[in-house]
């Protein structure tokens, strides 16, 4: 073959390919009664595959005809917003018949039970954060239940387990055992657990002067805490920064400087009124004051009942999220409520524009069992608890109204469909 006549049919089959590559589906376009695909067929008979050196070996059908490759271009593939998802149960009130079963024969404690039917949800955030009611002092200061609260070092131990980074400490108990409980509890989050997040009772100025963040997926998240008070116990004279309170400018000086510092602003107040299931002035007048200084979510415990959840502008209020455990020794008209709690769930997103956003919200009503004998506490989730649980909760005995349904109808009247 000459090589004018090569160069011809070299160019002829490169404009083929790319005709063929760009042509429509056989069926589509029709020329004279045949397909642009019945054409490219009959001119690929008098072409020879030799003046296709570079091109690649290219399968023949039943007629010995040379198959030309479809190309099929994907669409591409959506990618994910970044997005964090974080979940944060109530209050870990071991009153003193959850102490004594927990308590094992060689006097060491275990609070496994406590958690063990719920480990895989708080596993599953990407940040779990548990507010932990009473000061972990330690055997060495005595354990006690109500009043004067003080947890073995087990308590801690049983939280990390479960799957908690973050444990907030400003509570009303803080200073149940004293200046001692207190820097006995940061020292054994500190020495035992340094990678676990620990807010709300600082041993330093500079600690308490600190903003904690908290990144996944590209999301940073800054979480605050404060009590409304310490049980009339007066902050050591050598510590005044001893446990956050609800300062109203430390609190708009902390805001604006977690603002600076994270994409999204978490506030979990330690506030309301006890056994009161309505948000009280009080606390309607600090989540405006929160909203209005750069907050985006509050979560909120003490009241050791569930409460309302609500948006105050564009923060979203969970004003109370009740007990997580408790054991109480009341015995009035509505001890049942005390027995429910929520898990707060929330995942937020990164917007286009770069901010970050509330993207779902919900709760997960808990339902704290109790039982007489060791290992016998333990927190279920609603969707987990039955009717016959019910009628073996221990706490019948102390309020008779309690029951599977009772429960049902107490989350149905505070927080209607966000629970379902």
């Amino acid at each position: 073959m000459h090589k004018n006549r090569q160069w011809i049919y070299m160019t002829g089959i490169f404009l083929l390919l790319l005709f063929t590559a760009c042509a429509p589906k056989a069926g589509m376009l029709q020329t004279e009664g045949k397909s642009l695909q019945e054409e490219d067929a009959e001119d690929k008979d008098v072409m020879s595959s030799a003046a296709l050196p570079q091109a690649p070996e290219l399968e023949e059908n039943s007629n010995n005809e040379k198959l030309v490759p479809q190309i099929t271009l994907q669409p591409p593939t959506p990618t994910e917003a970044p997005s964090l998802s974080l979940v944060m149960v109530g209050d870990v009130l071991l009153h003193t018949r959850i102490l004594e079963g927990a308590q094992l024969e060689d006097g060491t404690y275990s609070f496994a039970s406590l958690f063990e039917n719920i480990t895989e949800e708080i596993q599953a955030a990407d940040l779990a954060i548990v507010n932990q009611e009473v000061i972990l002092g330690g055997s060495e200061l005595g354990v006690s239940g109500y009043p004067a609260f003080n947890a073995p070092y087990e308590a801690g131990d049983a939280l990390v387990a479960a799957g908690f980074d973050l444990i907030c400490h400003a509570t009303n108990h803080a200073l149940d055992k004293g200046k001692k409980g207190l820097l006995n509890c940061i020292g054994f989050w500190k020495e035992q657990y340094p990678d676990i997040g620990v807010i709300g009772i600082y041993d330093s100025a500079e600690g308490r002067d600190s903003i904690y963040l908290y990144e996944a997926n590209g999301i940073t998240v800054a979480v605050l805490n404060y009590t409304y008070g310490t049980n009339g116990i007066a902050l050591p004279k050598d510590m005044p920064y001893a446990v956050s309170l609800l300062d109203r400018d430390r609190v708009i000086a902390d805001l604006k400087k977690a603002d600076e510092l994270a994409d999204f602003v978490i506030v979990c107040p330690h506030w309301g009124t006890e056994y009161v299931s309505e948000p009280t002035k009080e606390q309607k007048k600090w989540a405006k004051l929160f909203e209005e200084n750069g907050a985006d979510l509050v979560l909120g415990t003490h009241p050791h009942v569930i409460e309302p959840i609500e948006w105050q502008g564009n923060m979203l209020v969970y004003y109370s999220i009740g007990n997580f455990a408790n054991w109480t020794s009341g015995t009035k008209a509505g001890t049942a409520d005390r027995m429910v709690g929520g898990m707060a769930e929330i995942i937020l997103e990164r917007a286009e524009d770069g901010t970050v956003f509330v993207a779902e919200y919900g709760v997960t009503p808990l339902i704290c069992h109790v039982e007489e004998g060791k290992q016998k506490v333990t927190v279920y989730t609603i969707y987990d608890y039955t009717k016959e649980l019910g009628e073996q909760n221990a706490i019948r005995n102390q309020d008779a109204a309690f029951s599977y349904e009772y429960c049902v109808e107490l989350c149905e009247r505070i927080w209607g469909e966000l629970w379902r």
